[in-house]
């Protein structure tokens, strides 16, 4: 889990000072380096034109004027487009713009877009192509390609093929300055893959479907991957804080608080029209930025001084990606949003969607597949709030038409939250309302059932209490909620919470019930709920509390007897454990849903820091304390290949498979027992042959000395104390075989 947002942005202000060599990027430069010349910079050249001649050249001239005036301003006279000697134009054109950054957003958006069936334009700056011209980086004569020898690449998912057959984990482990990886081997130590010094300078963070690594450096931003933990992907952003990657992986954001400067000698990757800009939108298989951002300005509020004001707590992820990578969308709060087409990065339609008052935005995790509507779409919702005699809105948009699919208006709004389920089938709308006097508040579950004709909501009762803290769980459609009576915000002691259990009733077929309330636990210190990734077990924690520590492992598909008052209910409630943690700052399960992590970090205090590893039913299996432990991640899984066909089998049939899984734990518990035995019996024959030779060396000595031997005098002691009657102490040692099995091997 990556630091909070805040707390990096802190940490890259106070940290100006970086290792230039850290870093090596002397190869982009030489490759990228583009010097621009001052007066040209308004030129592009645009390529792969249709032949035409002097009769038709103006049309062609005014159909690509369009094409050219959706990104910048230009004029029919400012384009220049060469005859050849047969009155035949030669496939090209000079486009002169009135800015800059108008023939820059030309190369980006216009390069590679298709004109008609048969040509596709290719937009260049005109500086560029004199440099590489006068530098003889281009030749006048044709040579081709040199293609160079094909190299086997590693596989980037080698990670789902766990050698010990095991089907383990991977988690990364930031502590002190080393940064670690490991196999997770439940009771037993974990077993090392790579650990480097250095590896990073603030965080490491793994992509959205476990195939790289992020490092982060002052210089930009790093991927690594594969068996041997080489570098895959460079990102030269300077002194960058932030990283998030688009859902598949194929696109990344980078943000730094400081907005880039372009030196005279030029960038390895970014070029003047980056220059102070704070975001930027990178291609992950090609490095290559699509395209910058600046930081938006929050507007100022009725009579708000701005001189006066503090510095406004930026959102991240700034920018929000849509499920299928498509679209990426940015929120400039009170007006708008701004939906971006991937790869060109162009405005979706050339223009924003004006909203007046927006507040928040959030897509759907997931492509929903709504009853009625033929077609692909991703859906967006937002809130906006009461504008005078206008009531609060919640509206789900359809991309890319822009069609607003359903509304709900909302009166006595102070705030609202939107959660959406991880299979877009819901969206919790959680709406803090107050009353007339705004003296007090309660807070209401307005529910959307996407999926459903028509997109009806379903109200929740209201919960006079403040709701703190709210979770679905995945890929299903129960939800936790915690609430407090008493004031939000930072208080000297933790606020009592109470945790509230939410589950459909049963119904006909595979329609799902209203939501009901299942069961609440008062008297409670929790503020954190953590789903396991495959749904059904839930931990409800007391995270960042130095009082209250409590970690609470619930079950809501119990397999003992179900009370008499939940039998409508498609949930039953289990309390499987309560473990303790002290100070513990971060939970996270692994991928599995078999094992969850919990770690006091070094970012958030000083105190006993390391991890706990509990497995699913809340039972203890490591404890580690490690000094300066900063951080513990599990590497994602991608999602599985299996049809739901082939996985409804295997459910079916899980009690066989189980058989199989739990012969081969005996096997492997039994082999690790055996060693100990071993190991063990291994110890007893080297202190006897040790024993044997100490009584040979005293043995001789005494013999040199002239003194009886030792063996002789104890064997005439113990006849004289037979003789004598008395007590004899004989010491045996006897071997138990505690288990015996045998197999017939045929």
């Amino acid at each position: 889990m990556a630091p909070s947002f805040d707390h990096l942005v802190e940490e890259n202000l106070d940290d100006e000072e970086f290792d230039e060599d850290e870093v090596d990027i002397s190869d982009l430069k030489q490759k990228y380096e583009v010097q621009l010349e001052s007066g040209l910079d308004t030129f592009v050249v645009v390529d792969g034109l249709p032949t035409v001649d002097e009769a038709q050249k103006p049309k062609l001239v005014k159909f690509l004027l369009k094409k050219m005036n959706t990104v910048g301003r230009t004029r029919e006279e400012q384009i220049y487009m060469p005859m050849g000697e047969d009155g035949k134009s030669m496939n090209f054109a000079f486009v002169e713009y009135s800015t800059k950054t108008e023939a820059a957003a030309a190369v980006r958006q216009l390069d590679m877009v298709p004109l008609d069936k048969r040509h596709t334009l290719r937009v260049n700056k005109f500086t560029d192509i004199e440099h590489y011209g006068r530098e003889g980086k281009i030749s006048e004569n044709y040579t081709p390609p040199e293609i160079e020898p094909f190299h086997d690449q590693e596989h980037l998912r080698w990670f789902m093929a766990d050698p010990s057959g095991r089907g383990r984990d991977q988690f990364v482990m930031y502590r002190g300055d080393s940064v670690g990886v490991f196999w997770n081997n439940d009771k037993d130590q974990p077993e090392l893959i790579v650990d480097r010094p250095g590896w990073t300078e603030t965080f490491v963070q793994w992509s959205p479907l476990g195939t790289y690594l992020t490092s982060v450096h002052a210089q930009g931003v790093q991927l690594w991957g594969g068996p041997s933990w080489t570098r895959q992907r460079r990102f030269a952003h300077p002194f960058v804080n932030m990283v998030a990657f688009s859902p598949n992986e194929n696109y990344l954001v980078t943000w730094s608080n400081r907005p880039i400067s372009i030196p005279d000698e030029g960038h390895p990757s970014l070029s003047l029209d980056d220059d102070g800009k704070n975001y930027v939108i990178w291609d992950v298989k090609t490095s290559k930025p699509l395209r910058s951002f600046a930081q938006l300005d929050v507007p100022a509020g009725p009579g708000e001084d701005l001189a006066a004001r503090k510095p406004a707590k930026l959102p991240w992820p700034a920018f929000k990606w849509s499920s299928d990578d498509k679209y990426v969308a940015r929120l400039t709060q009170g007006s708008a949003i701004s939906v971006y087409e991937l790869p060109r990065m162009n405005l979706l339609d050339k223009t924003t969607i004006k909203v007046e008052g927006v507040m928040d935005f959030e897509w759907a995790p997931a492509t929903v597949q709504r009853e009625g509507f033929k077609g692909h779409e991703q859906l967006l919702c937002y809130w906006t709030p009461e504008i005078g005699s206008n009531p609060a809105k919640v509206s789900l948009m359809s991309i890319p038409t822009k069609q607003v699919v359903r509304t709900l208006n909302l009166f006595s709004v102070s705030d609202a939250k939107l959660h959406w389920q991880s299979d877009g089938a819901y969206l919790c709308v959680k709406v803090d309302r107050h009353s007339k006097s705004k003296k007090s508040q309660a807070t209401t579950l307005e529910i959307f059932r996407v999926k459903e004709k028509g997109v009806p909501v379903e109200v929740v009762d209201t919960i006079k209490d403040t709701v703190i803290n709210f979770a679905w769980e995945p890929k299903g459609d129960r939800f936790v909620i915690i609430t407090t009576t008493e004031p939000v915000g930072a208080t000297a002691v933790p606020p009592k919470t109470s945790v509230s259990f939410f589950c459909p009733e049963k119904a006909k077929g595979n329609a799902v019930g209203n939501f009901k309330h299942l069961r609440t636990l008062d008297k409670k210190n929790s503020n954190a709920i953590y789903w396991s990734p495959k749904g059904r077990f839930v931990v409800v924690a007391t995270v960042a509390n130095t009082q209250s520590s409590d970690l609470d492992f619930f079950d809501l598909d119990f397999e003992g007897e179900k009370p008499e008052s939940d039998k409508d209910l498609t949930a039953n409630l289990q309390l499987m454990n309560t473990a303790d943690h002290y100070g513990v700052t971060d939970v996270e399960w692994d991928p599995s849903g078999r094992f969850v992590a919990t770690w006091a970090s070094a970012w958030k205090h000083a105190m006993e820091n390391g991890y706990h590893l509990y497995d699913f039913k809340g039972e203890q299996l490591r404890e580690e304390p490690i000094e300066k432990f900063k951080q513990w991640q599990w590497r994602p899984r991608p999602a599985t290949l299996l049809t739901k066909e082939e996985q409804k089998t295997i459910r079916k049939n899980l009690r066989e498979y189980s058989r199989v899984f739990d012969q081969e734990d005996a096997e492997r518990i039994s082999s690790a027992d055996v060693a100990v035995v071993e190991h063990r019996r291994r110890l007893l024959e080297e202190w006897y042959a040790w024993r044997a030779q100490v009584e040979e060396e005293i043995a001789e000595e005494r013999e040199a000395l002239g003194l009886p031997d030792v063996a002789q005098l104890l064997k005439e002691k113990t006849e004289g104390l037979a003789g004598n009657g008395e007590e004899q102490i004989i010491e045996e040692i006897v071997e138990e075989v505690l288990e015996e099995t045998e197999e017939i091997v045929q």
